[in-house]
C-alpha cells in the first residue's frame, strides 16, 4: 500500500463519525483564528503606531488578560444559564463591537478599558465551544474532536499570524476592522448553522442545573486538582511567549531568530497532530498526561543549554510534542469529570486556569530572569512540569475509568430533540 493511500486512509478514519455541528463549530473556530489580529500585534500598535511607552503597552495587555479572566467564569455560568448558541452569539458579537471600537478610540484610558471589554468579550465564548463539543460529539470521539479543534485553532493562528504582519504596515485599522469582521462571520455561521446543544430542561434538570454552582466546582477537590495541574503546565507553555523572547535576546538573537524558533511549534502542530492523535486516542489519559508533563517541563528545560538558533528550535520540538499530546487529553478529561447540567460553570474554571497563568507567566519570567538569569527560568520550568507529572500520577487513582453512563446518556438524549443535533 503505497504512502498516499495510506495518508488518505487516516485522514478519513480522524475525520469519520463525527456529526455535521462538530464540523459547523470547527469552521467558527478556524475562521475566528483566521481573523485574529489584536492579541498578535496590540503591543506593537501601542508602541510603534501610537507612541505609548513599553510599560502602558504592558498595562493594557495585563488588562486585556483580567477581561479574559473574569469572563472565564461569567461566560461558564451564561454556557449553563442561557445556553451554549446564546452565548457564543453573545460573546463572538460583542467581541466584533469592541474590537472594532479599539482601532478608533485614541485616549489612553478609553483604550485601556476597551482593551479590557475586547479581553472579556473574546474569552466569554470558549467555555460555550467547549460544552458545545462535548454535547454534539460521543464520548468516544471526543479526543480526536477536541484535537481537530486544536488543530484548527493553530493553522489558523499560524496563517493569521503571517497575515497580520503584512496589514500591519499598511494600516493597522484594517486589521482591527478585519478581525470584527471575521468574528461576525463566525456568528453567523453560529446564528444559521448550530442549534441549542444543552440537554433538555426536565423539572429534574432544572433542580440539577440550580444545585451546580460555582461554589460546587470549587468544592469538587478532584477536579479543582486538574484546575491546579492544568495552571502548571499553563506556566509552563506561557514561557513559550514571554520567557522565550526575552531570554533569546538577552543571549544576542534577534526578534527574526526567535520567529524561525517558534515557528516550529506551529508547524510541528499542524503536521503531527492528527497522527498523534490517532496513536493516543484510545490510551490511558492519566498517563498520557503524566508523560506530556514532564516532556514540557524538561523541553523547556533543555533550553537552558541552547546556544544556537537549531538548539533552540529542537527544545521547541521538545515541548510541542508535549503540546500535542497535552492539550486534547486534558480537555477530554475536563469533560469526563464535569456534569452534563454543569459543563459551563466547569469549563470556565478549566479556562480562567489559562487566563489567570497568562497573567502570572511574563511576571514570573521578568522576576527570575532579571534576579537569577535565564538558566533559573528553565530550571522552575522542569520543577514545574516534574510537579505536575506527580500530581497527575497522584490523581490518576482517583480518576473515572469512563464517562459515568448516566450523564453520558444525559448528554446524548438531551441532543435528540426537534430543532437539535444528534451526535454521531
Amino acid at each position: 500500500m503505497s504512502a498516499v493511500v495510506r495518508a488518505r486512509r487516516a485522514v478519513r478514519e480522524t475525520v469519520a463519525g463525527l456529526p455535521p455541528a462538530f464540523w459547523w463549530l470547527w469552521t467558527s473556530t478556524l475562521v475566528n483564528r483566521l481573523g485574529a489580529f489584536v492579541a498578535t500585534f496590540l503591543a506593537m500598535y501601542l508602541t510603534l503606531d501610537r507612541g505609548y511607552s513599553a510599560t502602558y503597552a504592558g498595562l493594557v495587555a495585563a488588562l486585556h488578560g483580567l477581561g479574559g479572566v473574569i469572563s472565564s467564569l461569567g461566560g461558564g455560568v451564561m454556557t449553563d444559564r442561557l445556553g451554549r448558541r446564546p452565548t457564543l452569539l453573545v460573546a463572538q458579537v460583542a467581541t466584533a463591537v469592541s474590537v472594532a471600537a479599539l482601532g478608533f478610540v485614541h485616549h489612553p484610558v478609553a483604550i485601556a478599558a476597551v482593551a479590557f471589554l475586547v479581553g472579556m468579550a473574546s474569552n466569554a465564548s470558549r467555555p460555550a465551544v467547549q460544552a458545545m463539543m462535548a454535547d454534539i460529539v460521543r464520548p468516544e470521539d471526543r479526543i480526536r474532536a477536541f484535537s481537530l479543534n486544536y488543530w484548527a485553532i493553530n493553522l489558523g493562528f499560524a496563517v493569521s499570524s503571517m497575515a497580520a504582519g503584512f496589514i500591519a504596515e499598511h494600516s493597522y485599522l484594517a486589521g482591527f476592522l478585519i478581525e470584527a469582521g471575521m468574528t461576525l462571520v463566525c456568528a453567523v455561521v453560529v446564528f444559521v448553522k448550530l442549534p441549542e446543544s444543552r440537554p433538555v430542561r426536565s423539572a429534574e434538570t432544572i433542580a440539577r442545573e440550580d444545585s451546580v454552582s460555582l461554589g460546587t466546582v470549587l468544592r469538587d477537590h478532584r477536579f479543582m486538582g486538574v484546575v491546579g495541574l492544568s495552571f502548571l503546565i499553563a506556566l509552563i507553555f506561557q514561557q513559550a511567549y514571554v520567557g522565550l523572547p526575552v531570554a533569546m535576546g538577552l543571549a544576542g538573537f534577534s526578534p527574526a531568530d526567535y520567529g524561525f524558533a517558534i515557528a516550529v511549534n506551529g508547524v510541528l502542530i499542524v503536521a503531527l497532530q492528527i497522527p498523534v492523535t490517532r496513536f493516543i486516542q484510545h490510551r490511558d489519559p492519566a498517563r498520557l498526561l503524566v508523560i506530556s508533563s514532564v516532556l514540557a517541563g524538561y523541553g523547556f528545560g533543555l533550553t537552558a543549554f541552547a546556544g544556537s538558533v537549531g538548539v533552540f528550535a529542537l527544545t521547541v520540538c521538545v515541548w510541542t510534542l508535549a503540546e500535542i499530546v497535552n492539550a486534547p487529553t486534558q480537555t477530554g478529561l475536563v469533560v469526563r469529570l464535569s456534569p452534563v447540567h454543569g459543563r459551563g460553570r466547569y469549563q470556565g474554571m478549566y479556562t480562567m486556569s489559562w487566563a489567570v497563568a497568562a497573567l502570572m507567566a511574563p511576571l514570573m519570567s521578568g522576576f527570575v530572569i532579571d534576579r537569577a538569569g535565564a538558566g533559573w527560568l528553565w530550571g522552575a520550568c522542569a520543577g514545574l512540569g516534574t510537579v505536575a507529572g506527580v500530581g497527575y500520577a497522584v490523581l490518576a487513582r482517583r480518576l473515572p475509568k469512563e464517562e459515568p453512563a448516566d450523564d453520558a446518556a444525559k448528554g446524548r438524549r438531551g441532543t435528540e430533540r426537534p430543532g437539535s443535533v444528534r451526535p454521531g
